[in-house]
C-alpha cells in the first residue's frame, strides 16, 4: 500500500465521520440546478476532502461534484487530477439505508489509478491501486478479487432503474439480480459477490471513477457499450453507458 493511498483512506474516513454526524439528525435538503438533492453532509464532507487534498498534493487540481467545475479549456490540460464525490448516493443517505459512499480517485492520463470508496454507515472501505484491491473492515484489511460464477449475479441501481435493463437481462440468460445504491455496485463486482454491473442510465464522472478503479484493481473490466475503456479525459462530465464485468 502506498503512502498516498493511505493518506486518501484517512481523508475518506474523516469525511465519513462528518457525514455520520449528520446522518441521524434532522437532515436539511436543498435542490441543485439539475434537481438532484444536496445536504449539509455533502457539503461538510466536500470541505474536508478538498481542503485536505489541497494540503496533501497542492499541485494536483481537484474536480468535485460539490465544488465549482473547472471548464474544459483549462481541464483539458490536466495530466492528473483528483475526482471526488463527497457523498455518492444522497438519495440513499436520505432514505437512511446505509448505501452511500465517499468516493476519491486519482486520475492520470484519463485513467483512475488510485482510489478509495468508503461506506461510513456500513463501516467498510474499498481501496485500489490499479494492481490490487482491498476491503477494510473492523476485522482488518484483506485483498479482494473479482471472480466468475456458474449463475452470475447482476447488480443494478436501487434509485435509478433503467428501462433498457430488462432487455439486457433477457440476453444474458440465467442470472441472479440484486439492487444496491451508489458506487457499492462496483465494489460488489470487485469482491466477486456480483459478476456484472450494466449501467444503462445516466451517471457523472465523479459517480464512477473511484468505483472503476476498485473494480479494475480487482481484475474486472469497465468498458463503454462500444467496447472502449471508460476514460476521464473528456469535456462531457456525463458518462456514456457502460458495463462492469469479470
Amino acid at each position: 500500500m502506498s503512502t498516498l493511498l493511505e493518506s486518501i483512506y484517512g481523508i475518506a474516513l474523516e469525511a465519513g465521520v462528518a457525514i455520520m454526524d449528520r446522518y441521524h439528525g434532522n437532515i436539511q435538503v436543498s435542490e441543485k440546478a439539475d434537481s438532484s438533492p444536496v445536504t449539509e453532509a455533502d457539503l461538510a464532507a466536500n470541505t474536508i476532502i478538498v481542503e485536505q487534498l489541497k494540503a496533501l498534493t497542492p499541485d494536483i487540481p481537484i474536480l468535485s461534484e460539490e465544488s465549482a467545475h473547472t471548464p474544459w479549456p483549462e481541464r483539458q490540460h490536466w495530466s492528473s487530477f483528483w475526482l471526488v464525490d463527497p457523498l455518492d448516493g444522497t438519495k440513499e443517505f436520505l432514505r437512511k439505508n446505509g448505501e452511500f459512499t465517499v468516493n476519491i480517485a486519482l486520475i492520470e492520463n484519463g485513467k483512475p489509478i488510485l482510489a478509495v470508496v468508503h461506506a461510513p454507515a456500513l463501516d467498510k472501505t474499498w481501496l485500489g491501486d490499479s494492481e490490487k484491491a482491498w476491503l477494510q473492515t473492523k476485522a482488518g484489511r484483506d485483498p479482494i478479487k473479482s471472480r466468475p460464477a456458474t449463475v452470475p449475479t447482476v447488480v443494478g441501481s436501487r434509485s435509478h432503474p433503467s428501462p433498457d435493463m430488462e432487455n439486457y437481462l433477457e440476453q444474458l440468460g440465467e442470472h441472479k439480480m440484486t439492487e444496491v445504491g451508489s458506487s457499492l455496485k462496483f465494489c460488489l463486482v470487485a469482491e466477486g459477490r456480483a459478476q456484472y454491473y450494466p449501467r444503462l442510465g445516466p451517471t457523472m464522472m465523479w459517480d464512477t471513477a473511484a468505483g472503476q478503479c476498485i473494480a479494475e484493481s480487482a481484475g474486472a473490466t469497465v468498458k463503454q457499450l462500444n467496447g472502449e475503456v471508460l476514460s476521464y479525459h473528456r469535456e462531457d462530465l456525463l458518462n456514456p453507458h457502460f458495463l462492469v464485468a469479470i
